[in-house]
């Protein structure tokens, strides 16, 4: 199980990635691509929408199931990754480097509240 330490991770299986600039990078996990299987589209994240932490952001699609992707903290929805509109399968091969989308916190102390990948190991492996 792929579990990168330099990342945060929530119990819903997204991966965080704070950036210089202050922004976040968000994906989802090797557990979780794992578990969807091949995924055959990713997308319904809006630019420029104001998130609170949980909410929905966008959908995973795969040969066996449909999943929501969710707003690791409050904020604002700043890009999203439009390379997978082709190929929603890099996320199968490469789930660390290929994200989904990316926001502007609205408390980057919000991070914090996000588990380490030791935290989100004992998670995945208990699902």
């Amino acid at each position: 199980m792929n579990i990168p330490a330099n990342l945060k991770y929530t119990k819903s299986h997204e991966w965080i990635r704070l950036e210089e600039d202050g922004t976040i990078t968000v994906g989802i996990t090797d557990p979780a691509q794992e578990m969807l299987g091949d995924l055959v589209f990713v997308g319904d994240v809006k630019v420029g929408e104001v998130l609170s932490a949980g909410e929905t952001a966008g959908v995973v699609e795969s040969v066996k199931a449909a999943s929501d992707i969710y707003a690791p903290v409050s904020g604002e929805v700043t890009e999203f990754n439009g390379e997978l509109d082709a190929a929603p399968e890099s996320l199968n091969g490469a789930p660390y480097a290929n994200w989904i989308f990316k926001m502007k916190p609205a408390n980057v102390e919000d991070l914090a509240k996000l588990l380490d990948a030791a935290a989100y190991q004992a998670v995945a492996t208990a699902g």
